[in-house]
């Protein structure tokens, strides 16, 4: 009973243990906040990549792709049809991108481009979660309503609002293109300008047609764009803050230029932007575009037309969402074993992001290590104190051992002052790491008001609020490895008290 009251004394009246219960509380604090943010920022980026990926991805390793997928995604159902809840043909090249821009020029951006059918890829993915016209969205400060409701099934028709811009727009090409013409009929004929390498897209044939029924036809290729290539930032001239401004609006019309399947061939559609999307990973809001399947298809040459009069289409990937993602090893076990190696690859979505999700990881082991070592700091100024401690109640360990008490009792006592000291700082620690996480928003948003920064821009992280997950089974090691530590760190100095003589002890002063 005696060393348990000690224990309580020291822990009272000793205020110079009250750094160590500090250090580890703000170690043990730090490593939850740390975690739980890494695991909100993993857990996000894992599901939007899976979003966009689908569970397991069959890809054909030629880009020319493989014929007949109804017959394929038929056999993948046959196979593993009770595993599976989903899935979708797709193709997927590179291209290049072309808008016009705001001083009358065009430009061109490198793509990843997707053809997909919009109801089968709903099926396999939370596309529609992407789409700006479904949900509503902030916009330099402004909230921009949702245009669609969730009940619409995906698809490519414009909204009321993108036929609204989408016709005033070509009211006004028309209108600038005969103001062009009378200006031109008024000059000589080699003072003419060059015709304009881009007269075939559509907003100019609508602005040279005297028709006033061509105005605003919308094209067979149909888009949904990243608003990484839809939009850009910049200062306002005006108010000095940055802008989002608009390079591609729904209702516009692009040129898109790829390649033909077989023997490469320079191939380009015009077509006309459904909507704009937001997955929240650069990568892909950047780069990504997707297209309407049939028109790629048709443009590439991948379509075979069969003696009985049919047509059969060609495919790059097939897309499969499961049931249960714990399955993805039994799936990817039978579609391997059944789809040639020489023909297809077949990968999860993490395999596919080996190298991206491996390098998150080693971010995070890498960080904890670091964290970690706060932890073990506060552990040797333990260890410092407790050598002290031991120094300054020299007398007081000989008087206890005078009335009997013994060496692993004597021991005991600051094995137990050591676990209370990490017991406290873990516990509070504990309970100022998880305090901030759940107020880690309005702590950021209190942060960018005092220093006038903003800690945590969206347009630079693509989160609105700062993701977290708290992992209990982390918070519990983080908090059992502190105790440990400050434990350990409290041996060496029971071990030199409980060595102590009774007479020598006395003696010193």
């Amino acid at each position: 009973m005696y060393k348990l009251l000690l224990c309580q004394r020291y822990l009272r009246t000793r205020y110079i243990a009250l750094a160590s219960i500090i250090s580890v509380t703000l170690g043990v604090a730090t490593m939850i906040v740390v975690n739980s943010v890494m695991a909100g920022f993993g857990s996000e980026m894992r599901n939007r990549i899976q979003g966009i990926l689908s569970d397991i991805i069959v890809e054909t390793r030629s880009m020319n792709g493989e014929f007949d997928p109804e017959a394929h995604m038929q056999r993948i159902r046959e196979l593993a049809g009770k595993y599976i809840s989903g899935v979708t043909a797709t193709v997927e090249v590179h291209a290049i991108l072309s808008y016009k821009s705001h001083y009358d020029d065009y430009v061109p951006h490198p793509v990843n481009l997707v053809a997909i059918v919009p109801e089968s890829k709903a099926e396999v993915g939370p596309l529609i979660d992407y789409l700006q016209s479904y949900h509503s969205h902030t916009v330099n400060g402004r909230n921009v309503p949702a245009e669609r409701s969730r009940t619409e099934p995906l698809g490519w028709e414009l909204t009321p609002d993108a036929m609204a811009r989408r016709q005033e727009k070509a009211d006004y090409y028309r209108k600038m293109a005969k103001l062009r013409n009378q200006l031109r009929a008024q000059r000589e004929p080699e003072e003419s300008n060059p015709s304009d390498p881009f007269a075939e897209s559509p907003a100019v044939e609508t602005a040279n047609s005297e028709n006033d029924d061509d105005a605003g036809k919308l094209q067979k290729g149909r888009l949904y764009v990243g608003v990484g290539l839809a939009t850009y930032l910049a200062i306002d001239p005006d108010t000095k803050e940055t802008k989002t401004y608009n390079m591609i609006q729904p209702g516009d019309d692009v040129r898109i230029t790829t390649y033909s399947a077989g023997t490469p061939s320079p191939k380009y559609f015009i077509a006309t932007v459904v909507d704009t999307f937001k997955t929240g990973m650069s990568e892909y809001d950047s780069n990504l575009v997707y297209c309407n399947l049939e028109q790629l298809q048709e443009v590439r040459g991948m379509i075979r037309h069969n003696e009985d009069g049919t047509e059969t289409r060609a495919f790059t990937s097939l897309q499969i969402k499961l049931k249960d993602y714990k399955d993805a090893p039994k799936v990817i076990d039978i579609l391997r074993a059944n789809f040639s190696a020489e023909n297809f690859n077949v990968n999860t979505w993490e395999q596919r992001q080996g190298p991206l999700l491996a390098a998150v990881d080693v971010e995070s082991s890498i960080l904890n290590i670091l964290l970690f070592l706060i932890i073990t700091v506060a552990g040797f100024g333990i260890l410092a104190i407790f050598f002290m401690i031991v120094v300054e109640k020299t007398r007081d360990i000989g008087i206890l051992k005078a009335l009997g008490a013994s060496s692993s009792g004597v021991m005991s006592i600051f094995l137990t002052y050591g676990l209370l000291l990490g017991m406290v700082g873990a516990g509070a620690g504990v309970g100022v790491g998880l305090l901030f996480v759940y107020y880690i928003n309005q702590i950021e948003k209190f942060i960018t008001f005092a220093t006038g920064r903003e800690v945590f821009p969206e347009k630079i992280y693509y989160f609105k609020d700062i993701p977290t997950h708290v992992d209990p089974f982390t918070v519990f090691w983080v908090a059992f490895g502190a105790v440990m530590i400050a434990v350990m760190a409290s041996v060496l100095p029971a071990r030199r008290a409980a060595h102590l003589r009774p007479v020598q002890a006395l003696r010193y002063e």
